[in-house]
């Protein structure tokens, strides 16, 4: 069953996307479906980066060490959903314009936020292999770190892109705050000593 449940995970990951296509080539998108395309797809970024994260606080209080195996997956998913989303901006807002497209970075700030936040996956995407894990050592841990700073700026450009704080960009900030303070308080535990139980009498 082990061997069976990381093909179905990658099939049940594909299936946003699988939808989107038929949303669009059926005609049940809106009547923008250029708009549709990108908010989903920037939705799912979100997600898949959330569930990345909530992997290790998952394992650690499951103890169900098996879950660190899909760990990569769902990063590589999530860059995935990005670039599909980058590639949506650039093809259906800007039409490949890059001197438009370096004037947004530069103006908009939700665009900033969210270039912000690819360009932080990109070094992630690239070293995530067995090879690249071996050869970086204890900076490959230091490196893929970069996924918090990158998810800050996701959700802040969901946020600043809706222009409301409240409503679903909120919910996806806050469990990105839940994750974050976890892994804050389970560093806390584990670097305090424990103390010493006095001696009986």
């Amino acid at each position: 069953m082990r061997k069976l449940a990381k093909p179905i995970v990658f099939v049940l990951s594909l299936l946003p996307l699988g939808y989107l296509v038929f949303a669009v080539s059926t005609g049940r998108t809106s009547a923008n479906p250029a708009e549709d395309i990108q908010l989903s797809t920037g939705i799912w970024t979100l997600r898949f980066l959330l569930i990345t994260l909530a992997i290790t606080p998952a394992r650690r209080v499951t103890r169900w060490n098996v879950l660190i195996t899909y760990r990569r997956m769902f990063g590589l998913f999530t860059f995935f959903y990005a670039s599909v989303h980058l590639f949506s901006y650039l093809a259906f807002d800007r039409f490949f314009a890059f001197g438009e497209i370096a004037e947004d970075v530069a103006k908009r700030p939700f665009i900033t936020a969210g270039m912000a936040a690819f360009v932080l996956m990109v070094p992630l995407a690239l070293t995530s292999t067995k090879g690249w894990i071996r050869r970086l050592g204890r900076r490959w841990q230091t490196l893929h770190r970069l996924i918090y700073l990158s998810a800050i700026a996701g959700c802040l450009h969901f946020i600043w892109k809706v222009k409301v704080v409240i409503g679903e960009p909120v919910y996806y900030a806050a469990i990105l705050a839940v994750l974050l303070a976890f892994r804050v308080l389970w560093r806390l535990r584990s670097t305090t000593p424990a103390r010493r139980q006095p001696a009986e009498a």
